[in-house]
């Protein structure tokens, strides 16, 4: 909770001013905007996760019979610095952004081509229903293109946590986890993923681009193009 809200400032605000830069919209420049936004907020994401995956394991392994170690969120952070300092508060950061990175690029380019095709404009009656299939379509979208390389940063994350590391790396965690489980453990955790990647991202992008309509209300928009609207020349 106390993540989202600056990492949808960041994913927002970067994929706007870089389509700016970018000069055109086109659907490379949605892909490469996005990705950008996708890289750039790993720096808040990646301890953002690492602590809900601790809090989240908290009273497992060698902590099963002892009282909470971490209090909250913010505790956690604090004592992952003081026994790992910035390395153990940064951990995952590379499988971090190498889900982020690619995952973003294919959020905003399918709400693009989605919101293009479904002809969304300012005036028409369905554009909510279309705003909302149009955003759940492309939380879907970038989850399943870039989920097992999720699976892999989680495991990294809680590595450790009961009392012995597992991993040696990417690789390593990679090799072991299939050796163990085969190809499915890429996959675990898919469905209850998915089933709320829809409706949470289904209600972020028509937020937005509803809001960013009724801010820039004053110009003249008649279509609902993509990104959402934040290519026009307005700043975000």
């Amino acid at each position: 909770m106390m993540g989202l809200t600056f990492i949808n400032a960041f994913v927002f605000g970067v994929q706007g001013n870089t389509i700016r830069y970018l000069g055109r919209d086109t659907p490379l420049n949605q892909f490469l905007a996005g990705s950008a936004a996708g890289a750039i907020q790993c720096v808040i994401c990646c301890p953002m996760e690492l602590a809900k995956t601790r809090m989240q394991l908290q009273g497992t392994g060698e902590y099963k019979s002892r009282s909470k170690n971490y209090k909250n969120s913010l505790d956690c952070l604090v004592k992952i610095h003081r026994k790992e300092g910035i390395k153990g508060i940064n951990r995952g950061m590379v499988t971090t952004f190498l889900r982020e990175t690619p995952s973003f690029g294919l959020y905003f380019l399918t709400y693009d081509y989605l919101t293009r095709y479904l002809s969304c404009e300012i005036n028409d009656g369905l554009i909510i229903p279309k705003l909302l299939f149009a955003g759940g379509m492309s939380g879907i979208v970038s989850w399943l293109s870039t989920y097992p390389i999720d699976v892999i940063k989680s495991r990294l994350q809680a590595d450790g946590v009961g009392g012995v590391n597992q991993y040696n790396g990417i690789l390593d965690c990679i090799r072991k986890s299939y050796e163990v489980e085969g190809w499915r453990v890429f996959t675990r955790g898919l469905t209850s993923t998915l089933l709320r990647a829809f409706p949470v991202n289904a209600a972020t992008f028509a937020t937005v681009t509803m809001f960013l309509m009724y801010m820039r209300s004053e110009n003249t928009i008649n279509e609902c193009d993509a990104g959402p609207a934040i290519q026009q020349p307005t700043s975000m």
